[in-house]
């Protein structure tokens, strides 16, 4: 299939009427979908919101190529859209966006459309195609600039292809110490549409500038490409890795390796191949902490940010044990209080029984996704069992079947975590202690030498130090919350529910959630902890809420786009999905984020003072049923979303003199 098969006058805007990136896709989404090529537009915005979050597909030198591949895609197509004055899209190189190529394929695109997506991506990397097309002012143009690049890189890449084979047959036969440099690389991002060829062809053209055989695997959605080969990575004086997802390492061990994000392979192509002729790369070991999944491979993190992301990979994780077991848990208690038989009934026992299965595993899974995260598959089995002593075991009592027939806590939540830590770090040492071991004994460390040692090493932590540290922690913070006055709660109780308005999404946010959903976790009939649930459910729900409120009974004061979004926000509010209200806040910050902190503060004032109880981890207004005072729960979210939406919509200013222009 030829490029000028996927693009079409019909689906191109020579000139952009939008100025902000959310405009920009939602306008290229709209011609989507009238041209019939995409069947869900909401679904569709979503994953490529999606995919500009894992990291921006604004390329830099003026590109951008939002993309996606799923079910709400008809057929594999190109939009082109052009903007002459260029919009923000939060690119790479900070600059704006003139020339835009959202890139489409469904879920079941074959080969030879992925091929045609994958060309037309390295063509945007020759220079003069984008300056030809920064030049046209008509779709003809644009399909003839294609045309013509690509029948010249078919016939270039014909005679390079030629060139290659003969020059590595001339190589092959020079000896080792006169053949020219060899580098080889993969190159992948998540939907493998286009980075993945991009950076594949801009690492080859850097490595001809410089004199040196590059040779690129790609990892696209087609799967692997050009593999390399045992041979080829033999004789490679070192390995770049563009990729935002993983791939298979293992068989670069001793090599100079530079790893990077799919973006740098783009645009820091030379950069990357001089740091391996250069003897800057650290050298890859595939045994030892040196690995391309930590920071001696890759870019370094600030240390609490490598705290969160281990932390959040564990949470996320654990979160649907705490939501299923939590839920089916809550009604279990409402069927046995409101059903024949009570406790005994069948379906409080079925429905019970269920839940504290879910919840069993909760601290387990917890320590060991935080494990894994830091020490890789060999931490995920001492991570495990560390949860699970956090658990179930105290470090006087030893073992127990059953932690809540005995007065003494569990290291619970807190323990778990400190297991999770401890876990992940001791396996980077156990990998350092032994990297230095025979080849002939590499088989052991995974089969024999990590697992013994870690488990013996986790049982001993946990039993001796761990455990009878953080049982107590567990006790005395658990006791005061469940002995807490109502000022105390109150206060306790609004600061959890502004917290969740704070970054709807982020640190704050998850931090709220992950305190009131850890006290939860370690005792789900608290009376205190049910409360916290409802007062951050309460606060999560307000912005979205506050959203759909402004631009329901306040139209003039937000645009088009903004009234479209905020129908959906009823829908998202009542859900407690607080991501909804991101567009308002990114648009206009400095109003919409303080006035959905002040009401979000507001209801959870109310769940304090009204001490409404919630003994569910998610769900919003739609587990409003197992809440002991359903009305009020409803209300103190109204009243919340109410101040949100007023103060938010007085403060903003008017942005059109009709609102239905």
């Amino acid at each position: 299939m030829k490029i000028e098969d996927l693009l079409s006058p019909d689906l191109m805007i020579m000139d952009l009427k939008a100025t902000t990136q959310e405009e920009a896709i939602k306008e290229m989404a709209d011609l989507e979908v009238k041209q019939d090529v995409v069947n869900n537009e909401d679904e569709f915005i979503k994953s490529i919101w999606a995919r500009e979050k894992e990291s921006t597909t604004g390329i830099g030198d003026g590109i951008a190529m939002p993309h996606a591949r799923n079910k709400y895609i008809n057929r594999a197509a190109v939009l082109f859209a052009k903007s002459p004055k260029g919009i923000d899209y939060n690119s790479l190189d900070g600059q704006p966006v003139h020339l835009f190529f959202m890139i489409t394929a469904p879920a079941g695109a074959d080969n030879t459309h992925l091929q045609a997506l994958a060309k037309l991506s390295s063509l945007l990397i020759n220079p003069d195609v984008v300056s030809a097309l920064k030049a046209a002012t008509k779709p003809e143009e644009v399909i003839d600039i294609f045309k013509k690049a690509e029948a010249k890189k078919d016939a270039q890449d014909k005679a390079d292809a030629e060139k290659r084979k003969a020059e590595a047959a001339k190589e092959a036969a020079k000896p080792a110490s006169e053949q020219k440099p060899l580098i080889v690389g993969v190159t992948a991002c998540i939907n493998g549409i286009a980075h993945t060829y991009m950076a594949q062809e801009a690492l080859i053209k850097a490595g001809k500038k410089l004199g040196v055989d590059v040779r690129i695997e790609t990892n696209g959605s087609e799967g692997v490409k050009d593999r390399l080969t045992p041979e080829e990575i033999k004789r490679a004086k070192g390995v770049v890795i563009a990729s935002d997802k993983k791939v298979e390492m293992p068989r670069f061990d001793g090599k100079e390796l530079v790893m990077k994000p799919v973006v740098d392979g783009i645009n820091h192509p030379q950069e990357l191949i001089e740091d391996i002729l250069e003897n800057k790369a650290p050298i890859y070991h595939a045994d030892s902490s040196a690995s391309a999944n930590d920071d001696s491979a890759k870019e370094k993190q600030g240390l609490w940010a490598s705290i969160y992301k281990n932390l959040m990979s564990g949470i996320s994780h654990m979160l649907p044990f705490v939501i299923g077991g939590g839920i089916l848990m809550a009604i279990s208690f409402i069927v046995e209080n409101y059903m024949a038989g009570g406790a005994k009934n069948p379906a409080f026992i079925f429905l019970n029984s269920a839940g504290n299965l879910a919840f069993a595993f909760m601290v387990p899974v917890l320590a060991a996704y935080i494990a894994e995260s830091i020490g890789d598959l060999p931490a995920l089995m001492p991570g495990f069992v560390g949860g699970y002593m956090a658990a179930i075991v105290n470090g006087t009592n030893g073992l127990q079947v059953n932690v809540q027939a005995h007065a003494v806590s569990p290291a619970g939540f807190l323990g778990g975590i400190a297991a999770g830590f401890i876990a992940g770090y001791m396996m980077i040492g156990l990998k350092k202690l032994f990297a230095k071991l025979p080849k002939s004994v590499e088989g052991m460390k995974p089969m024999l030498i990590y697992p013994i040692l870690g488990l013996l090493f986790i049982a001993l932590i946990m039993f001796y130090i761990i455990n009878p540290i953080f049982s107590s922690i567990n006790f005395a913070i658990t006791h005061f919350l469940n002995s807490m006055g109502t000022g105390n709660l109150v206060i306790l109780t609004l600061i959890l529910a502004g917290m969740m308005a704070i970054d709807m999404g982020g640190p704050f946010n998850k931090a709220a959630y992950v305190f009131a959903s850890g006290a939860f976790a370690n005792d789900p009939h608290s009376a205190t902890a049910a409360v916290m649930m409802a007062a951050v459910m309460v606060g999560g729900m307000v912005p979205p809420f506050a959203t759909a409120i402004g631009t329901t009974f306040f139209k003039n004061r937000y645009t088009k786009e903004e009234r479209r979004a905020g129908v959906s926000n009823w829908i998202l509010g009542f859900s407690f999905i607080t991501e909804g209200a991101i567009p308002f806040a990114a648009a206009d910050p400095g109003r919409v984020i303080p006035s959905c902190v002040i009401g979000s503060a507001v209801g959870g004032l109310l769940v304090g003072l009204w001490h409404i109880q919630v003994p569910a981890p998610h769900g919003g207004l739609w587990v409003s049923p197992l809440s002991n005072h359903i009305l009020l729960y409803f209300v103190a979210t109204i009243i919340g979303s109410i101040v949100a939406g007023l103060i938010m919509s007085f403060w903003k200013k008017p942005v059109s003199k009709y609102p239905d222009e």
